[in-house]
C-alpha cells in the first residue's frame, strides 16, 4: 500500500432541504488500500459515496482529487473517467443479457453503428479470467448465482480501468464460499494497486480486510483507526456513542418444570429439508435456532407459519392441534412471521409507512357498506412511529426511502397489530446497523416480557447467546442438540458450534461480535 493518497475528499458537506446530511467530511484513501467506511444507517456513508460517484453534487467549499487531479463534481461520466466505480448492495445487472453484455452495458464497443459482439466477448472473458471465475462471458446472467453476479459487477468496474472501487455491503446475500471468493478477489485487486472503499456492518469482515477504518456518525466524521487499533468496542463506541456492553442486557430466564407451553412442535417435516423436528416454546421465552446455512432453519419456520406444505407432524398451540395450511390460517391462530427477505417478501416498498403498518388489519377500519375510515389507521401508524422510534418525516413517507433498520421496525409494527401469541423471526437484524440492532434486541426482550413466545433464527452466534433463553441447533434438517442459558450460566459459542458441525469446536470457528453468516456457511 502506497503512502500517497490516491483519493482525497476534503471538507465535503451536503444539505437536503435545510437538513445537514454531511458536515465537512474529509477522507483519504491510498492506492492498494482497503479502507472500511462504517456507521449506522443514516450516518452519511451513501451520500458521501454518491458525491464521489458524481450522482450528487456537494455544497460549495469542498473538493475531491484523484492522484492529485481535481475531480469535477456532480458528473458521473467524469467520475468514471477518473477511475471511480461503485458496486451497490442491490446489484444493477440486466438478467436477460449475457455477462459480457452486462460488463459493457452503456459502454458498448461498436463500429459504423454495429456492435462488435465478438470483441466485447473476448475482452469480457479476459477480465473474468483475471478474476478466476468459473463461468463463461457468454452465459446469461439469470443463470448465475449471486456470488457470480457480484463478479460480473466487479468485472464491469475493471472494464472501465477503475482505480477506486466502492463496495457497498457486498456479502449481504452471498454464501460462505462465495464470500471467500470475493475476499480473494479483493486481495488480488489490492495487490494491483486498486483502492477499495468497503462499506459493511459486519465487523469480522472489517477486521479481516481493512487496512484502515473510518467512521461517520450523524453526517459527521468521527475518526479513523489503523488495522492494529480496530476492535468491536472502539467501533461500536464511535458509531453509536455508547459502549458495546449496552447491546446485550437481557436477563436470561430458566424455563424449568413450571412450563407454560404456548407452542409445541412434534415430528414436523416437509418433503426434503426438514426431517422430523420436535420442540416447545413457553410463554415469555425467547428460543433461538442456530445451525449452518442449509440446515433447515428457515424451512422449519415456514412450516410453522403455513407457508410450506407439512408432510408429517403436528403444530400445537395452547393444547390445540392447528397445522396451518396457509399464512392466513397461521395469523388467525396467533402466529406471525418476519421473513429474512424484508424487501422481496416482507414490505410493500412503494407504499407508505401507514399503509404497511395497517395492511394486515385494514378490514377492521371498514364502515358498513365497505367504505374505509382512516382515523384508526392514522393512529396506528403514529403509535408505531412513536413506540418503535421509526425515523421518518411523516406516516406517508414511502418505506423504500427508509434505512434498513427503520424498514425492519415497520415490519415489526405490522406484525404486532394482529396481537400475536407466537412471533417467528428469521434473521431479524440482517442488513441493519449496530444501533438498530440494539433497538431490535430491546424490542424482542420487551415482547417476551409481555408474554409472547418468540422464536429467533440467526446466523450470528453472539446474537443468539445475547437474546435467547434457550437454543436448539439444527444440522441437516434435524435438531442436533439444545443448549440453555440461566441467570447463573450463559450458553457458549463452543456448545452451539459443536452441535452445528457434529464435531469438536476449534479456534478457527470462533465468531466475533456481530459476526454474520459467512463464517457458518
Amino acid at each position: 500500500m502506497s503512502d500517497r493518497p490516491l483519493l482525497e475528499m476534503c471538507q465535503i458537506s451536503k444539505t437536503f432541504g435545510g437538513v445537514k446530511a454531511l458536515s465537512n467530511i474529509s477522507l483519504n484513501v491510498a492506492a492498494g488500500e482497503v479502507h472500511a467506511l462504517m456507521g449506522e444507517n443514516g450516518a452519511g456513508k451513501s451520500t458521501l459515496m454518491k458525491i464521489l460517484s458524481g450522482a450528487l453534487s456537494p455544497d460549495s467549499g469542498g473538493r475531491i482529487s484523484v492522484a492529485g487531479s481535481a475531480l469535477p463534481t456532480g458528473n458521473t461520466r467524469a467520475s468514471r473517467n477518473y477511475g471511480i466505480a461503485v458496486i451497490y448492495q442491490e446489484l444493477s445487472l440486466a438478467p436477460n443479457l449475457t455477462a459480457a453484455q452486462n460488463i459493457f452495458l452503456g459502454a458498448e464497443k461498436a463500429k459504423a453503428g454495429m456492435l462488435k459482439n465478438s470483441l466485447m466477448h473476448k475482452s469480457a472473458q479476459l477480465i473474468l479470467e483475471r478474476l478466476e471465475v468459473d463461468f463463461d462471458a457468454g452465459v446469461q446472467v439469470n443463470r448465475l448465482s449471486l456470488g457470480q453476479r457480484q463478479m460480473v459487477e466487479i468485472a464491469r468496474a475493471l472494464s472501465t480501468n477503475a482505480r477506486i472501487i466502492v463496495m457497498d455491503e457486498p456479502t449481504t446475500s452471498l454464501s460462505g464460499k462465495e464470500t471467500e471468493k470475493l475476499f480473494d478477489v479483493i486481495e488480488s485487486l489490492k495487490s494491483e494497486g486498486i483502492a477499495i472503499i468497503y462499506i459493511s456492518h459486519r465487523m469480522d469482515e472489517v477486521y479481516r480486510l481493512s487496512d484502515r477504518c473510518s467512521v461517520l456518525r450523524d453526517g459527521a466524521y468521527v475518526g479513523t483507526l489503523d488495522k492494529a487499533d480496530v476492535n468491536a468496542e472502539k467501533l461500536v463506541s464511535m458509531m453509536v456513542g455508547r459502549d458495546i456492553s449496552s447491546f446485550y442486557q437481557k436477563v436470561h430466564h430458566a424455563f424449568g418444570e413450571k412450563k407454560d407451553v404456548v407452542l409445541r412442535v412434534e415430528e414436523l417435516a416437509d418433503k426434503g429439508k426438514v426431517k422430523g423436528c420436535s420442540f416447545e416454546v413457553c410463554r415469555g421465552e425467547v428460543l433461538g435456532i442456530a445451525g449452518l446455512v442449509g440446515s433447515g432453519r428457515t424451512e422449519l419456520l415456514r412450516l410453522i407459519y403455513g407457508a410450506d406444505y407439512i408432510a408429517r407432524g403436528r403444530i400445537i398451540i395452547d393444547g390445540q392441534v392447528v397445522n396451518p395450511k396457509s399464512p392466513r390460517e397461521a395469523l388467525e391462530k396467533g402466529i406471525v412471521y418476519l421473513t429474512e427477505d424484508r424487501k422481496g417478501l416482507g414490505l410493500f416498498l412503494d407504499m407508505s409507512i401507514s399503509e404497511n403498518v395497517n395492511i394486515a388489519v385494514a378490514e377492521k377500519d371498514a364502515y358498513p357498506g365497505g367504505v374505509r375510515q382512516f382515523r384508526m389507521a392514522t393512529l396506528r401508524a403514529k403509535r408505531a412511529i412513536d413506540h418503535f422510534a421509526i425515523r421518518t418525516s411523516s406516516i406517508r413517507q414511502k418505506v423504500s426511502t427508509l434505512s434498513g433498520g427503520n424498514q425492519q421496525k415497520v415490519l415489526f409494527a405490522r406484525l404486532l397489530e394482529v396481537n400475536p401469541k407466537i412471533l417467528l423471526l428469521d434473521e431479524p437484524t440482517r442488513g441493519v446497523d449496530v444501533g438498530a440492532k440494539s433497538e431490535i434486541y430491546r424490542l424482542i426482550d420487551e415482547l417476551a416480557e409481555h408474554g409472547l413466545a418468540v422464536v429467533v433464527v440467526s446466523s450470528e452466534l453472539p446474537e443468539i447467546i445475547g437474546i435467547a433463553d434457550r437454543c436448539i441447533v439444527m444440522r441437516e434438517g434435524e435438531i442436533a442438540g439444545e443448549v440453555a442459558s440461566s441467570p447463573d450460566k450463559v450458553m457458549t459459542q463452543e456448545e452451539l458450534m459443536t452441535f452445528a458441525t457434529g464435531a469438536g469446536y476449534s479456534s478457527s470457528t470462533k465468531m466475533e461480535v456481530f459476526q454474520d453468516k459467512e463464517t457458518m456457511a
